[in-house]
């Protein structure tokens, strides 16, 4: 059976949502992220919709500037509490078309659709159904690229936004792919960029794909043989739900690459939160922590560190990432993607001591969790969020 994979991308997310509770800012340039102050504010832009895009103002651009661009845009601070309620939403919804789902931000998820054709019907009926779905329950609309792998469906949600559908029959993978620039393929910034069109005169991903492989990893390494898989349109990574993956982990991309150590903190606290939840409903206790930290185009690091074990608190796993992070990071330096996961799983962890004082104290931090994952359950999956990440 041909696989078949949808990737479900939100619209402008952040800037949608606050339209949505605010009707009348509709049709407006609307800026979500710090306070401008009058085109002195310090901080970043964490999201605008299409209107303030016209005006050149992007995600992870300096608020300051964002404000010299478009000084009669609607500025607003981003609430990651109701952002994250929305999405917990968004993600339920999918899951009522296939059970295997993987999400990889607040906005946007892959979904393994092989064989619930018999079901949804065929794979424009059920991109539509998905849209349809989110649009009602959710007021919402979402872009959804569905081909026969992640790269494929990931490329195709993008190209016809906002609200698109883009469907990529199977077989025709090196077809789609060839007249696109460079810069769409996964892996390929402009340092990347610039070395393949200096080195191959490439300037498509068809060019790119008939280079021999042998040449491509001679001038660039593994990256070379990744590259060239990927612009044949060859991408056999699984949708893996939590249950099933031998690690838990979240990872935000910026639009744009940002050196904000306040953006990326907070975001790195977000996401270790969101781990720590995963963590909790599928009954796992990892020991080691993995950071991930990619800078221009494809150069990215991955730092780790192993426990004898490590509690399934928000905190803790924060703490160690926290600390992965202040160790790597090259101050200063932009990052384009910052991702966290748990590995090494214990499924049955060992019981302390009934009466010893850490036993204690994780008895008290393990109810914390659980209830603030009853509040989640019923009103949102992001109903609760610690203060850190109330502004990114």
């Amino acid at each position: 059976m041909e696989r078949l994979i949808a990737h479900v991308d939100m619209d402008c997310f952040y800037a949608a949502v606050e339209i949505l509770d605010n009707p009348e800012l509709k049709g407006q340039p609307v800026i979500v992220g710090s306070d401008p102050k009058g085109g002195k504010g310090r901080g970043v832009v964490s999201a605008s919709s299409y209107e303030a895009r016209k005006f050149g103002v992007h995600s992870a651009m300096p608020i300051s500037q964002a404000f010299r661009l478009c000084p009669q845009g609607v500025f607003l601070p981003g609430r990651m509490q109701r952002y994250g309620e929305v999405s917990g939403r968004i993600m339920e919804i999918l899951l009522n078309f296939s059970p295997q789902m993987q999400q990889i931000s607040v906005d946007e998820a892959f979904l393994d659709l092989t064989g619930c054709q018999r079901i949804f019907g065929s794979a424009e009926q059920m991109g539509k159904k998905i849209k349809l779905a989110i649009r009602q329950k959710c007021g919402l609309t979402a872009s959804v690229g569905m081909g026969s792998n992640k790269l494929i469906a990931k490329i195709a949600s993008d190209l016809k936004k906002p609200d698109g559908l883009v469907i990529i029959p199977a077989g025709r993978e090196a077809e789609f792919l060839s007249p696109l620039p460079l810069r769409k393929l996964w892996g390929i910034g402009p340092k990347t960029e610039q070395r393949i069109k200096s080195s191959f005169k490439a300037e498509t991903i068809g060019q790119l794909a008939a280079i021999p492989e042998n040449l491509l990893v001679k001038e660039l390494g593994l990256m070379g043989e990744y590259l060239h898989q990927r612009a044949n349109g060859v991408d056999d990574d699984p949708v893996c739900d939590e249950h099933e993956a031998k690690s838990i982990g979240r990872e935000n991309t910026f639009d744009e690459d940002t050196a904000d150590s306040e953006v990326l903190l907070s975001t790195l606290l977000y996401l270790c939160d969101d781990v720590a939840g995963s963590l909790r409903n599928s009954g796992f206790e990892g020991r080691t922590i993995t950071l991930k930290l990619r800078y221009t185009g494809f150069e990215t690091h991955t730092y780790g560190r192993t426990f004898s074990k490590l509690p399934s608190a928000a905190s803790e796993i924060f703490k160690a990432a926290k600390k992965l992070f202040l160790d790597n990071w090259r101050t200063g330096q932009a990052i384009r993607l910052l991702g966290v996961s748990v590995s090494n799983f214990d499924q049955k962890p060992e019981q302390m001591g009934l009466f010893s004082e850490a036993a204690a104290k994780s008895a008290k931090t393990e109810s914390l969790e659980k209830a603030v994952d009853q509040v989640r359950k019923k009103l949102g999956k992001r109903a609760i969020v610690r203060g850190g990440t109330m502004e990114i």
